[in-house]
């Protein structure tokens, strides 16, 4: 039987996973009960197992039948979950109040259970290793670095040799259509934190005072317009404030204004740039009106970029495997970020979008992160046999060129 036929008979328990780990959504790098799933999910296979020192992350070896230097596949699915509250209605939603799996991750972490489980049957014939890496804290924590650190790279004992990584989208793309792109695919994201000081007084005597908050909302707009005149179009850069805090009462001007914005950017260059000119830029701001500004710019997650032969492998693998009608490929990046960027800074693979819309109507279905999310887990065994053809393809791939 091919890899897609083992993967229709591991539907079933690949949703009943799926379904357990969307009731108990946990959130950030300690995921006890999510850890708890996937090891007993992986209970019996003929791996290797251990799990995180600073995280609860878990990382699988799944030793080949062939040569014990053959090469090393590192296989990725993300297990974390997102502080929102579940409003879909599902029979299977979140359990835990203010925690949901909005962004798929629960699809993920079965998929790649399911890839082990293909590839466990599979092991004699298997050229090389695969690694599974079960990951943490994708949602802002840097998982994927904490895991770099702890080896995962080489857990196999030998340098991983390809790294691939899937996710899923409830919008944008129909059903059961993977989506993808050569070079840059997602934005690098960093945080600019913004504190403006000034001196609080009285709301009728503003003379008396010094009002941050004129000068905080100048910032805010000064950053729109920064965008626009200091960076080039071909190289675009994304600015969003999404917390403005100041004051206590309409007749209190408040001593300080603060206010976060997130940062995306396509290149290296316009993300130390954007650093350099949003930080002055603020702090101007605040001198010209009397002011004192802190400001902080905080890098988060680089670009993620899929090398070009390591992309045009998968494009070829889906066509091949699912259809040519299955992978539509991007024309351009988009602005969500990723920390299996990390992976792919240090090792050639590629990272794909499944669309798993449950509405019928990708575009119009509530997005990632929507508290209206909804995943159709009918993928689940497609996605888990792309991540094992991969696998298959790209052990094999170096013992027949030479």
């Amino acid at each position: 039987m091919s890899l897609r036929d083992d993967a229709r008979a591991l539907q079933g328990e690949l949703a009943v996973l799926r379904r357990a780990l969307h009731q108990e959504p946990e959130i950030g790098l300690h995921l006890p009960r999510t850890q708890e799933k996937v090891l007993a999910a992986l209970d019996g296979l003929p791996l290797e197992i251990s799990t995180g020192s600073s995280l609860s992350s878990v990382t699988a070896v799944l030793r080949g039948g062939g040569a014990p230097d053959g090469p090393v596949v590192l296989l990725r699915g993300d297990m974390d979950a997102l502080p929102v509250t579940e409003r879909t209605g599902a029979e299977f939603a979140s359990r835990i109040a203010g925690a949901m799996h909005a962004c798929g991750h629960d699809l993920h972490t079965a998929g790649l259970v399911g890839a082990a489980r293909l590839l466990a049957d599979r092991r004699e014939s298997l050229a090389g290793d695969v690694v599974f890496m079960f990951q943490p804290g994708e949602e802002g924590w840097d998982g994927a670095g904490h895991m770099v650190e702890e080896g995962v790279l080489e857990a196999a004992g030998r340098p991983v040799g390809a790294a691939y990584g899937l996710h899923v989208s409830s919008s944008s793309y129909p059903t059961g259509v993977f989506a993808s792109r050569p070079g840059p695919l997602m934005a690098a994201s960093a945080g600019l934190h913004v504190r403006v000081i000034g001196a609080g007084g009285h709301g009728s005597r503003p003379h008396a005072a010094l009002d941050p908050v004129p000068a905080a909302c100048e910032m805010v707009t000064a950053l729109q317009t920064m965008v626009t005149r200091r960076f080039d179009v071909f190289d675009p850069v994304v600015v969003t404030v999404g917390v403005f805090h100041a004051g206590t009462r309409r007749n209190v001007i408040p001593d300080d204004a603060v206010f976060e914005a997130t940062v995306r950017t396509f290149s290296a260059a316009a993300a130390e740039r954007a650093a350099e000119v949003a930080v002055r830029l603020c702090q101007d701001i605040a001198t010209a009106h009397g002011l004192t500004a802190e400001v902080d710019f905080v890098p988060e997650y680089p670009v993620t970029v899929n090398h070009t032969a390591e992309h045009d492998f998968l494009a070829d693998t889906v066509r091949e495997a699912f259809g040519e009608e299955r992978f539509e490929q991007l024309a351009d990046p988009i602005t969500g970020s990723e920390d299996f960027s990390r992976v792919l800074d240090r090792v050639p693979g590629a990272f794909v979008f499944l669309g798993a819309d449950a509405t019928g109507d990708p575009e119009t279905a509530p997005s990632n992160h929507s508290p209206l999310a909804a995943f159709d887990d009918s993928v689940l065994a497609d996605g888990a046999a792309l991540l094992a053809e991969l696998a298959v393809r790209r052990l094999d791939r170096p013992s027949k060129e030479a």
